[in-house]
């Protein structure tokens, strides 16, 4: 066995350690065994600075362009985002590269034992087990300490109030849009959900945020008072002033908190993704020079330039036109459709589709309607995913018969899609609902390619 292959199956060794713990989906809404843990560790999280991420949607690409900004600067930087697409290393990247297995390795033999520890309080107390997302986020917090990182850009797991990460102090706290999601764990209500995601403000954070519902806003408002510090507000202190599309992605110009930046070249599809970008300057003015001071123009450049968000309205092919898209809610879906008009000029669509049981299916299906000629629905490999039978009758429900046809296996889902094409029209498969699904097909993608070396 090569030593590449040694470590590759001691770290599938650690995520099946991990996997035995409570899954990832049933987030219990506590912080004091987290808190607990990183004690006994010598809270690794406190070593290094952190900007903390929340919201419902643009989370990771939020946190990936702040990442890339940060590291332009010549910092050496962590980021922690959840899930992952293909492998579990994916959510924690050192200066853009995700852990090696060797480092992933390591950091699990130091704080393995400690975990032990709190399992037993926990036990002895009538309390449950840490939970995977509880260990992997304390995992994760040691891996960035070993390395060390200067700036820890964390990405909340779900909520942030009693979210695993929010046993850091974010000296900045970033909100992307927040709309309804995960109700059963954050609230039937935006101003809940808003609630529970305003606890990553911290003392002395400051804060940035998207454009929010008025109610989000008020909740945030008043949060980030308590805190004393600086409020920014996407559309009052900083803005997209302009955003064109081109086959690469789109040149996009931004207001932000201390200055303009004119014409960079974004290689991601979507105005939301303008928007993420927009959102992410401004965090790290606030981060850097707390809002004052501008970023030189080559650093932004330079960072963007090469800016990749893996699933985000990802074009894995062009013949044909392939689509990879992480969307899961119907606000998501929104998103989506709106791109497909916009940057791919509205090409005949065949969507294959999978979504998990706890997901408003029908309301991301309602959205995407009128942009799909043709549904293919599948079934990603998460348990949670909804059987493809089920789901199918939603999507009759909402397409008709005569659009939707069932193929549970991605692989096979692929190539029907593709039969599916007409000649000579412009056309695209696109895949989404979920974003297990996306990585299944990335999975697939990447042994192709491999084959084909």
């Amino acid at each position: 066995m090569s030593e590449e292959s040694y470590w590759a199956a001691r770290s599938a060794e650690v995520e099946m350690a991990l996997l035995e713990r409570v899954p990832e989906n049933n987030i219990r809404p506590r912080l004091e065994p987290t808190k607990r843990l990183v004690e006994l560790l010598g809270d690794p999280q406190k070593i290094y600075r952190i900007i903390h991420v929340t919201g419902t949607n643009g989370k990771t690409s939020t946190t990936r362009f702040i990442e890339r900004l940060l590291r332009e600067h010549g910092l050496r930087t962590g980021r922690f985002t959840s899930p992952h697409l293909v492998k579990l290393n994916e959510r924690m990247s050192i200066d853009g590269e995700p852990v090696s297995d060797e480092a992933l390795v390591a950091a699990w033999q130091d704080i393995a034992p400690i975990v032990s520890i709190v399992d037993e309080e926990l036990e002895a107390a009538g309390d449950g087990p840490l939970t995977f997302f509880e260990v992997l986020a304390v995992l994760g917090f040691a891996v960035f300490a070993d390395a060390p990182v200067d700036v820890l850009v964390l990405e909340v797991g779900m909520g942030g109030e009693w979210d695993s990460t929010n046993v850091a102090d974010g000296d900045v706290a970033v909100f992307t849009p927040i709309s309804l999601d995960h109700m059963d764990r954050l609230g039937s209500s935006i101003e809940e959900i808003a609630k529970t995601k305003s606890g990553i403000i911290k003392q002395g954070a400051m804060v940035v945020t998207s454009a929010q519902t008025p109610e989000a806003l008020a909740i945030l408002r008043a949060k980030a008072a308590e805190s004393g510090d600086f409020f920014g507000v996407y559309g009052e202190n900083f803005e997209v002033l302009a955003a064109e599309p081109d086959s690469l992605g789109q040149q996009v110009s931004i207001r932000s908190l201390a200055g303009e930046y004119s014409d960079l070249n974004l290689p991601v599809f979507g105005g939301h993704q303008a928007e993420n970008a927009a959102l992410a300057i401004a965090a790290v003015e606030a981060f850097l020079g707390g809002g004052q001071q501008r970023i030189l123009d080559d650093v932004v450049r330079a960072a963007f330039a090469d800016f990749s968000s893996p699933g985000r309205l990802q074009v894995v092919s062009r013949e044909p036109l392939t689509i990879l898209d992480a969307a899961h809610n119907p606000s998501g879906a929104k998103s989506l459709a709106e791109a497909l008009k916009v940057y791919f000029g509205s090409p005949r669509v065949t969507a294959v589709i999978s979504i998990l049981k706890d997901k408003d299916a029908q309301g991301f299906l309602a959205e995407i309607a009128d942009s799909v000629a043709e549904v293919i629905v599948t079934q990603s490999n998460s348990p949670r995913a909804l059987p493809a039978a089920e789901l199918a009758e939603l999507a009759v429900a909402i397409f008709g018969a005569d659009r939707v046809k069932i193929q549970a296996n991605p692989q096979w889902a692929l190539a029907e899609a593709a039969l599916t094409l007409p000649i000579g029209q412009k056309s695209a498969i696109l895949v989404t609902g979920s974003i297990t699904l996306v990585g299944d097909v990335l999975a697939l993608k990447q042994t192709e390619a491999e084959q084909d070396v």
